[in-house]
């Protein structure tokens, strides 16, 4: 039996799965604050300053740029104690690709962007949505604006504000709300295996 999966991502995999589901490839799906894609035009200052490390010199474009702590702690750890806040430094910053960020940045601009999702296949399934109340770097008018695109599909589109949370919410302390949330919704839509 050949059953779609039910997928789940955060932050540039938020835009991934929903790129995934746009073409039909999923059963259900959960963005965790996810990356702008086409059509998405709010830029909050928080967004913007979380993107700037990257974005202010345009040969980052093909490097692998790292964050100081300070960048980080703004951009994923804003909403975890300073002791977490080093911890999660310290596990999980590592150098990462300029490419998705001048992509996301560009694709309003792009009519080939990559970050474009079908927002009206018939075919995407149930989405939720998944916003951290206090992220900067995928704040609530990104993710709501991710929403009102993928409401235009017919199928369950939801979004959801999990409270005194950063864009680290699926890797710090808290993060079980996160997957109980995300489980929760999948749960509703596709049939146990068990």
């Amino acid at each position: 039996m050949n059953k779609k999966p039910a997928i789940i991502g955060h932050s540039f995999g938020g835009l991934l799965v929903q790129i995934l589901a746009g073409r039909g490839l999923s059963s259900a799906t959960v963005a965790i604050d996810p990356a702008p894609f086409r059509g998405v035009l709010p830029l909050p200052f928080s967004a913007l300053k979380s993107a700037w490390p990257v974005l202010g010199n345009p040969a980052n474009r093909n490097r692998a740029i790292p964050l100081t702590y300070e960048q980080f702690r703004f951009s994923f750890a804003n909403a975890v104690s300073e002791e977490e806040a080093k911890e999660l430094y310290e596990t999980f910053s590592v150098p990462a690709s300029g490419v998705p960020l001048f992509q996301a940045a560009t694709a309003n601009l792009n009519p080939w962007t990559e970050a474009k999702v079908d927002t009206k296949n018939p075919e995407r399934g149930p989405l939720l949505i998944v916003s951290g109340e206090k992220d900067n770097t995928v704040p609530w008018e990104i993710a709501n604006a991710s929403f009102q695109q993928q409401q235009h599909n017919s199928g369950v589109t939801e979004i959801v504000e999990i409270p005194n949370r950063g864009h680290a919410l699926t890797i710090d302390s808290g993060w079980r709300e996160v997957a109980d949330t995300s489980l929760a919704f999948v749960q509703r839509f596709v049939p146990s295996s068990i």
